[in-house]
């Protein structure tokens, strides 16, 4: 018997938002991005084991690691 199993992982843009960054301190536009990692069963994904969010400011190029609640306040 031959099994094929892996992890896979794919990346999300989601929509972005104005705020003010962190690192500049400016006010302008973050882009979001959903990294998620799946399981893979005969190259078919199977489940998800872990997400991450990141967000990027477009003025400096910083980029940090937010949590899903705050994900959930910048697309809300």
């Amino acid at each position: 018997m031959f099994l094929l199993f892996g992890l896979k992982t794919t990346l999300r843009n989601l929509p972005g938002r104005m705020a003010t960054c962190q690192y500049c301190g400016r006010f302008v536009h973050h882009h979001l991005q959903e990294r998620a990692t799946k399981f893979t069963l005969f190259f078919i994904p199977v489940f998800t084991t872990s997400k991450t969010f990141n967000i990027t400011c477009t003025n400096c190029g910083q980029s940090s690691t937010i949590k899903s609640r705050q994900k959930n306040a910048l697309i809300s």
